[in-house]
């Protein structure tokens, strides 16, 4: 799947000197770093796009199976029916009891049918909420897991409210009297992703990406050409390194060479350390203060300066587009 062979056989050559101990860190150093000033920003987005879409990359009940003591899995919204493609219950975490929930692919054609390739349902943003509340009521910190292309565009979707469904998903988390940690596993697409995505802690996995469109929808749509999305990947600014450096996401959590899928057992231990420590942050919080910085954190998304000589009136500008 990696747009970069090179990289991969890199990776198992250090898994395999590890395995005979033998000393290649120096050389594979090397090579990593040549490796790295050959690759452009275009090629890196695309790798991590790939990375972040691979078939056997965890997902959201890997990683439950992995990071829990123990857990249960709660269905339905309580209004139409249980969406797969996004699941959720209860769990211990460290002896800590917790609500999760986050979206679901599948691991071939059939399950992926099942799963509806990621994309929630409004039944799933119902569900999520209403597990996110209940967890409010018993007083159990939430974990979000974000892994999806988007929400379901079809018209069964619409006909039951996904935008209204995803909104007051957004709402409520924002709401939400108890700890919120969000995380994203792999793709992070659009309204899909930001529908679970309002928490106090925001984290990514190293080969994770967020973003308000995929590169090939903005390939079609605003560059009028859908064979520049390795292009527009790079354009969308993506990867987590740029993530973090906007505020849009607090931590990057380090993969396993060539990727989560690689050692699915590591990326687990990296991703529970990670939770375990902003968890751990949060409680020493109170109510008010938990609220106000969370509300300040996505008020603040997207703020920017001008020079005064720059500002111009939306008018303004679309004269001097035109």
């Amino acid at each position: 799947m990696s747009d970069n062979p090179i990289r991969e056989k890199l990776a198992e050559l250090k898994e395999l000197a590890q395995a005979a101990r033998i000393d290649l860190a120096r050389e594979i150093g090397e090579l990593e770093k040549k490796l790295d000033l050959s690759l452009t920003p275009e090629s890196e987005a695309w790798r991590r796009v790939e990375l972040a879409r691979h078939p056997e990359r965890p997902t959201t009940l890997d990683y439950a199976r992995a990071i829990f003591d123990d857990f249960m899995e709660l269905h339905g919204d309580r209004s139409f029916a249980d969406d797969p493609a996004m699941v959720g219950g209860i769990a211990l975490l460290a002896g800590r009891p917790v609500t999760f929930f986050g979206h679901q692919k599948g691991k071939n054609m059939k399950d992926n049918l099942k799963r509806n390739f990621g994309m929630a349902h409004p039944e799933g943003y119902r569900k999520a909420l209403r597990l996110a509340r209940q967890a409010e009521k018993f007083g159990r910190p939430v974990l979000s897991f974000i892994d999806t292309p988007g929400a379901f565009p079809g018209v069964s979707a619409e006909e039951r409210g996904i935008s209204q469904a995803i909104a007051a998903t957004m709402k409520g988390f924002s709401e939400l009297t108890v700890p919120v940690i969000v995380t994203v596993l792999g793709e992070g697409g659009s309204g899909g992703a930001i529908g679970i995505g309002i928490g106090d802690v925001v984290l990514i996995m190293e080969n994770g990406f967020y973003s308000v469109i995929s590169p090939e929808g903005c390939a079609s749509i605003l560059l009028r050409d859908p064979s520049k999305a390795r292009h527009s990947a790079s354009l969308l600014k993506l990867i987590p390194e740029y993530l973090l450096e906007f505020k849009v996401v607090d931590r990057i959590i380090p993969e396993p060479a060539g990727g989560a899928h690689k050692d699915p057992a590591g990326a687990a231990v990296s991703l529970k350390a990670a939770i375990i420590t902003a968890l751990e942050d949060l409680s020493k919080k109170n109510v008010e203060a938990l609220l106000a910085e969370r509300h300040a954190k996505f008020l603040s998304l997207g703020t920017f300066q001008e020079q005064e000589p720059q500002r111009k009136s939306l008018l303004q500008r679309l004269r001097d587009f035109f």
